[in-house]
């Protein structure tokens, strides 16, 4: 299924939550705006709500595969 037809039957339903996605490479339409799309990370699925300044956009880039933790140096300057 693609996501126009999922969002045929969200909107059909009337009902506000979260659509999961795995497809990070899908380009975001206007008829998404203000709808909320759980994006898969590889782990888990990241809320995002859309916007009119995400239309255009991917949505991979809005959901962040890799946590940083920082450098590995800093965490030791701030045991001391």
């Amino acid at each position: 299924t693609n996501l126009l037809s999922l969002l045929e039957k969200v909107s059909e339903g009337g009902r506000s939550e979260v659509i999961k996605i795995w497809s990070r490479r899908s380009t975001i339409l206007p008829q998404f705006v203000g709808l909320t799309f759980g994006v898969y990370n590889g782990s888990k699925h990241i809320p995002v709500s859309v916007n009119e300044d995400m239309v255009g956009h991917k949505f991979g880039e809005f959901s962040p595969t890799r946590t940083y933790y920082g450098q590995g140096a800093d965490k030791k300057a701030k045991r001391k």
